[in-house]
């Protein structure tokens, strides 16, 4: 992405298709000038003031007028730090096609992916860990994403890395402050002092590091849970799915005391299979731990596959299953159907004859192709790299400074903190680093 920061940009930032409403957002010194020339309001537009004017859209080729409103801002103070107009419109795709190839008649250009955000990055609005969470927020999947994407965005990563940022630096202005004048009796920082300062500072990086670790997407493998009641088919299936014998299957209930683990592949995916104690009253001590572990375990599936068996009416637990199951993903499969058609809208499996049993791999192996990184996962990943680089660096600089090396070496070292932590929060970056960051983003975000 090297396009010039001082074109005038513009790109639909709405969802595309029809709709109540269209957003086209222009940023750049012509952003007001272009949109006049399609939009016009009895009301004149002051150039100075941000406000909304209401009025029509007139578009070559189409009869009537459009509704729409303007609302303008003038730079600085604006998300990207220019002038920036939003068009807000019928969203009818022929009609904003059209309004867009107006926009870009009046001397605006397409905007690339993210370059409104880069803009915003390269207007010091937004550092780069906090330039990734807009991203983030965009991809977010669930509300635990979107409260981590929030906090990063609000600056819960970058603020703390630029308060110790500036410590480091005025730190490091002391050290080589103190080199200046090696020959006389001027002490700008004590070694005590020195020492804590590296101390607060290794202690906060190795906190971040423990974040990042904890909020780093999983590595672990797929796992799909069979639950359901016992004697409902779990184990024979588990089989025919492994095609293996691994669960031992027998017609009295409770055989599975211990949920069973296989690893499998599917279509070029890796997934762990998993066969649980079916859910009954515990009887004794040994099913009451069965009863618990399995469900403690089954609470962490990316998967789960309730088992029915056909023929029978539901039961007060499975009831509870299909009505209870909130977050977690579920497949409902009607088990033994080689002796008993399967309910209506299930899908009908057999062991014995292995019917549905492709179906349910495959339905296996969708799941796991769909489950979405986090969208923070390049920006920790990005992150962990440089975290790791300044806490080599810190460690080495407190060795120095306890063991009272020449203080030439400990510049050296805060100085590579501190290029590792401008690069995590942007004061130091290269065309291609923004360029790989960037480009994930949607065009007109």
């Amino acid at each position: 992405m090297h396009s010039h920061p001082e074109d005038t940009i513009v790109a639909l930032s709405s969802a595309p298709g029809a709709g109540a409403r269209a957003i086209v957002r222009l940023s750049g010194p012509g952003a007001l000038a272009c949109a006049s020339c399609s939009f016009t309001s009895a009301q004149p537009i002051d150039a100075g003031k941000r406000r909304c004017y209401s009025g029509n859209i007139h578009l070559p080729g189409v009869g009537a007028s459009l509704p729409a409103d303007l609302h303008f801002w003038p730079g600085p103070r604006t998300y990207t730090g220019q002038e920036v107009v939003e068009l807000h419109t019928l969203s009818s795709p022929p009609l904003v096609d059209l309004l867009i190839a107006e926009l870009l008649n009046a001397g605006a250009r397409a905007a690339q992916p993210g370059e409104f955000t880069m803009r915003a990055f390269l207007a010091g609005k937004l550092d780069l860990t906090q330039a990734e969470a807009v991203l983030a927020v965009i991809e977010a999947g669930d509300r635990s994403e979107l409260r981590q994407a929030l906090a990063q965005l609000a600056g819960g990563v970058g603020r703390p890395l630029q308060e110790l940022r500036d410590d480091l630096l005025n730190l490091l202005a002391d050290v080589e402050a103190g080199l200046d004048f090696t020959e006389e009796d001027i002490q700008f920082v004590g070694q005590e002092a020195l020492l804590q300062r590296l101390s607060k500072g290794l202690a906060y990086v190795v906190l971040l590091r423990k974040q990042l670790e904890q909020r780093a997407v999983s590595d672990a493998v797929f796992r799909a849970f069979l639950v359901g009641c016992p004697n409902a088919g779990k184990s024979s299936l588990f089989n025919a799915l492994v095609q293996s014998t691994k669960a031992l299957v027998s017609p009295e209930p409770g055989t599975t005391r211990d949920y069973l683990c296989r690893r499998i592949e599917v279509e070029g995916v890796a997934i762990e299979l998993v066969d649980t104690a079916g859910w009954q009253a515990a009887q004794d001590g040994i099913v009451a731990q069965a009863q618990h572990l399995g469900g403690d375990q089954a609470a962490r599936a990316d998967l789960v596959i309730l088992c029915l068996e056909a023929g029978q009416t539901l039961n007060d637990a499975e009831r509870a299953m299909l009505s209870g199951n909130k977050g977690q993903e579920m497949v409902v499969v009607a088990t033994k159907c080689d002796l008993q058609p399967a309910p209506a809208g299930l899908l009908a499996t057999s062991a014995v004859t292995a019917a549905g049993i492709d179906e349910l791999r495959a339905r296996i192996a969708a799941a796991a192709k769909s489950r979405k990184q986090s969208g923070l996962a390049p920006s920790l990943s990005r992150c962990r790299h440089h975290v790791d680089a300044s806490l080599r660096h810190l460690r080495q600089a407190h060795d120095l400074a306890l063991n009272e090396e020449p203080a030439e070496l400990l510049a050296l070292e805060i100085r590579g903190t501190l290029d590792e932590l401008g690069a995590m929060v942007g004061a130091v970056y290269t065309d291609d680093l923004l360029d790989r960051i960037f480009s994930r983003f949607c065009i007109g975000k």
